[in-house]
């Protein structure tokens, strides 16, 4: 295994800078994924890594050996990186059969005979497509090229694992397998990974760290639960799911009773839980997730915290209900069990009670 030190990394293309200082520290033996929309910056930065592409400044370390320095003019070819790497399409020769893709790699290296077949066999059973090995490559499924790709890669045991956006093309449900399987295959095989990906699941899954990029900055760098749980910024929040963002002013801020905030265009006052924000902010942005938004359409007894709302649409989703309510001019998404109501599915236009519990606001700066 070995680590990946990214140190003040540059690279532009003419006029067009994708990124410029960019430092990241990936530890041995982690599983850290670059996470962020299109254009970010994400895949340009693993292409620096895997040499690929040329920075225009920087330096880039593997294992304590330096394979780029921008000052002393130093690149090392890929192929002398000792890395691995999974793409989006399989790359797979179309006239080898399963075996012989795998073993591309080892013959490049001129590995013996009885070395190779033995590393080849090895590698196909751990993404478990050992009966697979004299079958073209072009005869399996999308899913099993993307295990005969990862084969490939893991083969010649490299010290980095390079992955970008491997999973892209296959079905959901082809996808959760193959989150599982990198799993596995992360436990099993000693190599540290650098995964990249604009999906939430499969960071939040996959990853010991998530670094969220957007123009080529670092936005907030955690563990998948603090990301998930406490986003830095509304940008973050929103990449990661939170259905609902809003400006809100802080109303008080008092010793005894918490923190209290008002939502942009309502009179509703909710708590929230944590800090309140940045210390002295009047505006503030909240986020909440659609899921924690409790809806009671007839409470008996509304609870102290509850406020009233107008239901302006309801998405049924099986077991769930999506609806969209209105506090005065706030508009916010919830989503519910269909299966807790009770006299009734709400329509448009019913009024609702609504609850959030303080610890499911996540007050963030305003931008």
């Amino acid at each position: 295994m070995a680590g990946v030190t990214i140190s003040s990394l540059a690279k532009a293309y003419g006029d067009s800078t994708v990124f410029d200082g960019l430092d990241i520290e990936v530890e041995d033996g982690e599983f850290l994924t670059l996470l962020g929309p299109s254009g970010c910056g994400k895949t340009t930065t693993l292409r620096c890594v895997a040499g690929l592409e040329q920075p225009n400044e920087g330096r880039i370390d593997i294992g304590g050996d330096n394979v780029f320095d921008g000052t002393k003019n130093r690149f090392v070819q890929p192929q002398h990186r000792k890395i691995g790497m999974v793409f989006q399409n399989y790359a797979l020769w179309p006239h080898l059969s399963v075996a012989q893709n795998v073993g591309y790699p080892l013959r490049m290296q001129r590995v013996r005979r009885s070395e190779l077949r033995s590393r080849v066999e090895e590698a196909l059973s751990l993404v478990s497509l050992a009966d697979y090995a004299e079958r073209p490559a072009t005869a399996l499924s999308g899913g099993q090229q993307q295990r005969v790709a990862l084969a490939r890669a893991i083969v010649s045991r490299p010290r980095v694992l390079l992955y970008d956006e491997p999973l892209s093309n296959l079905d959901a449900k082809l996808r959760g397998q193959m989150r599982n399987l990198l799993l596995r295959l992360h436990r099993l095989v000693p190599t540290t990974s650098v995964y990249v990906t604009h999906d939430q699941v499969e960071a939040i899954t996959l990853s010991d760290r998530i670094v969220v990029m957007r123009d080529g900055a670092i936005e907030q760098i955690g563990t998948p639960r603090e990301i998930y749980t406490r986003p830095a910024n509304p940008f973050v929040a929103d990449f990661l799911g939170f259905d609902n963002i809003v400006d809100a002013e802080v109303v008080d801020r008092g010793a005894g009773s918490g923190v209290r905030v008002r939502p942009s265009g309502s009179d509703a006052v909710f708590a929230v839980g944590g800090d309140g924000g940045p210390a002295g902010a009047e505006r503030v942005t909240l986020a909440v997730r659609a899921d924690r938004l409790l809806v009671d359409p007839r409470p008996e007894r509304p609870g102290p915290a509850a406020v009233r709302a107008t239901v302006g649409y309801v998405v049924y989703l099986g077991d769930e209900l999506e609806l969209g309510v209105r506090i005065g001019e706030t508009r916010l998404t919830a989503r519910i069990s269909a299966s807790a109501l009770t006299g009734g599915l709400p329509v448009q236009g019913d009024e609702v009670w609504l609850t959030i519990a303080e610890e499911d606001i996540v007050v963030l700066p305003s931008e």
